[in-house]
């Protein structure tokens, strides 16, 4: 499987991470009444409006679910060894694709149309869930919990049964993304309830602080003559 991000994330990126998708799921629910993040909910109401024959409505419940496909496909695409000849910085490019995609959605009216925000996050879920992918070398998800939360519990189930310190730093770990999202998710009701629209900015905001984070990581690999920098 190709990847463009080889280098496992530290508790701080992954925690923003974390926070940024809590709080765009907040937000579309908030604004919407819809989860925008994962698709599994709109691939579920596909199949009802389907089984009503409501065909419109079904084929609407695919906008969202293709834009994730192509963001998904772009990050696939941008691991390629071609790929990596000509773009030589990908995890730059696909944060300031999201920092550029969200802070357009925050200009927008807010008689926008839905389907321009929803399918819009859609995408730049699918960027994120498809780059950021290891936590200090073991698996996580940044879009959602359910994950975080059962490996959160094997490793703090592992820790008082077998007095094993790498299993309290993985609950650990696990503990503060789960926290990190739903700390996203409190503030993105909050914002969004008090701001509309605009307040998709934070998110913007919280991926520059990546963005920040991971260039600083880089330099510091550069200087101590780390591992090859060139795909972060």
């Amino acid at each position: 499987m190709v990847t463009i991000h080889r280098r496992t994330d530290r508790l701080p990126t992954g925690a923003l991470l974390a926070s940024v998708g809590g709080f765009l799921d907040a937000y579309t629910l908030t604004r919407y009444g819809v989860f925008a993040n994962l698709q599994s909910g709109n691939v579920v109401l596909f199949c009802v409006q389907v089984t009503s024959r409501h065909w419109h409505a079904a084929a609407l419940r695919l906008v969202p679910v293709g834009a994730f496909i192509i963001g998904a496909l772009a990050v696939e695409l941008l691991g390629t060894p071609r790929a990596v000849t000509i773009v030589r910085r990908p995890i730059r490019l696909v944060l300031t694709i999201q920092i550029a995609l969200l802070t357009m959605l925050a200009t927008l009216p807010d008689d926008a149309p839905e389907p321009v925000t929803t399918v819009t996050v859609a995408f730049v879920a699918a960027l994120q869930f498809s780059t950021f992918t290891t936590l200090h070398g073991a698996p996580y998800a940044t879009l959602m919990t359910t994950g975080n939360i059962r490996q959160c519990v094997v490793a703090g189930h592992q820790w008082l049964t077998r007095r094993d310190r790498r299993s309290a730093r993985r609950a650990q770990l696990y503990g503060v993304v789960v926290g990190a999202f739903s700390s996203g998710a409190l503030v993105g009701v909050i914002c969004t309830r008090l701001y509309g629209g605009p307040a998709i900015a934070v998110a913007a905001g919280l991926l520059v602080g990546v963005l920040a984070l991971l260039i600083r990581e880089t330099r510091q690999l550069e200087r101590a003559g780390g591992e090859e920098p060139a795909n972060t």
